[in-house]
């Protein structure tokens, strides 16, 4: 029985030696499994540094194309505003004396134009700046308005718009500088 009694305590060694063993690989291989969890986390780590590194550059580099480029830009549009500003100021200066050199032209046909269709009251004297022989002119034609029941009411604004007619045309046929020096610096107030 003695025999029987050491083969059981013989198998629970021989089992926990194979189990310390087993344990002991089990651990190597648990290290081994480890080291190169390790190692391929390291090679992860290295590569994702790597790309980011890469990334990081392009980054760069592309922040300094967009700020290059942004410079470029400024530049242009500065150019492009100075242009322009020489431009508006040209245009500026030669409206100006387009300005000057407009203003009796356009009071000539304005004041002609009008002393033709309403000459009879006067507007083309309030246009050249004769408001006493405008009033004149108006005050006429609405007596003469009052009076043409009478009959030389008719009669009076006739006349009226004749004096209209024949200083329209009068305004007209003048050069420009024959008219401003008459009407508008002679200041001239009939015909």
């Amino acid at each position: 029985m003695s025999e029987e009694k050491k083969d059981p305590s013989d198998k629970a060694k021989k089992a926990a030696g194979k189990a310390g063993e087993a344990a002991k690989e089990a651990k190597g291989a648990a290290k081994g499994a480890a080291d190169k969890a390790k190692a391929a986390a390291k090679k992860t780590a290295d590569k994702a540094k790597a790309a980011a590194k890469d990334t990081s550059e392009k980054a760069k580099g592309a922040a300094q194309e967009a700020k290059q480029s942004a410079k470029d830009t400024a530049g242009e549009a500065k150019e492009k505003a100075g242009e322009f500003k020489e431009e508006a100021k040209k245009t500026a200066s030669e409206f100006t004396e387009g300005l000057k050199g407009a203003g009796g032209e356009n009071k000539k046909i304005l004041a002609g134009i009008l002393a033709i269709i309403l000459g009879s009251f006067g507007i083309h004297k309030f246009i050249l700046g004769y408001q006493k022989e405008g009033i004149i002119l108006l005050a006429i034609t609405l007596v003469g308005i009052v009076l043409s029941c009478v009959g030389i009411g008719v009669f009076i604004v006739w006349i009226t718009g004749l004096i209209g007619l024949v200083e329209g045309i009068i305004y007209l046929t003048k050069s420009d500088e024959e008219f401003y020096n008459t009407y508008q610096v002679g200041k001239k107030p009939w015909f």
